[in-house]
């Protein structure tokens, strides 16, 4: 949301690291406790800084971004999925695209720049021996 309350764009799930809590544990707990679901963190996470302001107060966060597995049982012929955060806020997971993103009449994707760092992850991993592109 923008400080007026409008959708102004999406981001990936997640949340907070506790303090002395390693990111991989942080990441799995987060997708248990949003979604229900225990995950499987593959290959090498995508690490971005984001300094940014919001609501007029700066924000600094340095942000995990990796692809996960789980069982597709759990989300299958779901569109999207309606869970709470741990501040009791209502929110909807959904799948996109990352060609929907960043484009005028579509959501952006949060943090700025994430999209353009995907695309050269995925396009890096495509190249990789196995030849197999990785999807998140």
């Amino acid at each position: 949301m923008d400080d007026q309350g409008h959708l102004k764009g999406v981001r990936p799930l997640g949340g907070s690291i506790e303090f002395g809590e390693h990111w991989q544990s942080a990441l799995i707990r987060e997708f248990k406790e949003e979604l229900g679901v225990d995950v499987e963190i593959v290959g090498t996470p995508l690490v971005m800084e984001n300094i940014y302001t919001h609501e007029g107060e700066p924000g600094h966060e340095v942000l995990f971004i990796c692809d996960v597995l789980f069982s597709i049982t759990n989300f299958e012929n779901r569109s999207s999925i309606d869970f709470h955060e741990d501040s009791g806020t209502q929110c909807t997971a959904r799948w996109f695209d990352l060609a929907e993103l960043d484009l005028p009449e579509g959501p952006a994707l949060f943090p700025v720049g994430l999209k353009k760092a995907l695309q050269g992850k995925h396009h890096r991993q495509s190249n990789t021996a196995t030849g197999n592109p990785v999807c998140c």
